[in-house]
């Protein structure tokens, strides 16, 4: 498989976007949710959760981001972008939620409950109703391009404090887009274009509650075909399972995307 590169105005077109805006470089900052899809090239109920994304992303409030997962691949094709850590992320979640097992398509809303990844409505429903319960994105986190820097804030947590979490500050990389002919299980013959896909998670520091600052080189986010970053303030459970998400922004670069072919 190889990697062809692509205009950046026509993939940015193709998910209802201002590629102009995009070219220098597009910070979301205090989104109001995070959604993190975890998907499969192997599943045939996936393609819609797939196009939900990109709803998602339109909708230009939402971080999004899309976990591949590797289960699915005895079906007879490896998703290409899928990761061992990905699908050890969704169990992980899973656990934490207590739940039994994993599914494809599975949305986790600011790492504390789930819908199923086709059902935008559902979605959007959870998003709201963790906001009036008081469990949305509640910590300010703002990037801001600083010459070869990204700079990260993390704002402070409730005036009190009390019962203010401490949480990890962790590094999402994705791509802005991937296109992939799948030519085998059950979504063969099917050319899919992919929103978001994650390529590594990194944590980076802790967050104890009081605002903190940090900064990331550019030069890592574009490493390895890389051209975007998502920032997550994540607690995690007694057993160290990701848990609600606190706070999150994310950065897309302005350089040249690809798909795969």
């Amino acid at each position: 498989m190889r990697r062809i590169g692509c205009i950046i105005a026509a993939a940015f077109a193709a998910f209802g976007m201002a590629a102009g805006a995009q070219a220098a470089g597009h910070v979301l900052s205090n989104p109001k949710a995070v959604v993190e899809l975890f998907t499969s090239q192997g599943c045939s109920s996936c393609p819609p959760a797939d196009e939900v994304m990109k709803s998602l992303i339109r909708q230009g409030d939402v971080v999004a981001l899309a976990y591949h997962v590797d289960y699915w691949n005895y079906l007879g094709w490896n998703d290409t972008l899928a990761t061992k850590d990905n699908t050890a992320r969704q169990y992980a979640y899973s656990k934490a939620l207590g739940r039994a097992g994993v599914y494809t398509p599975q949305a986790i809303v600011n790492g504390e409950d789930h819908a199923n990844g086709r059902d935008l409505g559902g979605i959007r429903a959870k998003i709201e109703d963790l906001s009036r319960a008081g469990r949305g994105l509640t910590v300010p986190v703002n990037l801001s391009m600083n010459g070869q820097e990204i700079d990260i804030a993390i704002g402070a947590g409730p005036a009190d404090r009390k019962g203010t979490p401490h949480a990890n500050v962790v590094v999402v990389y994705f791509d802005v887009a991937e296109r992939v002919k799948v030519e085998k299980g059950e979504n063969s013959g099917r050319d899919i274009t992919y929103a978001h896909p994650v390529r590594d998670v990194q944590t980076i520091g802790m967050w104890d509650g009081s605002a903190k600052n940090f900064v990331l080189p550019r030069s890592v986010i574009e490493a390895a075909d890389r051209n975007g970053c998502a920032i997550l303030l994540q607690a995690t459970t007694p057993d160290g399972a990701p848990g609600r998400i606190l706070g999150a922004a994310s950065i897309v670069l302005g350089e040249a995307i690809h798909a795969a072919q």
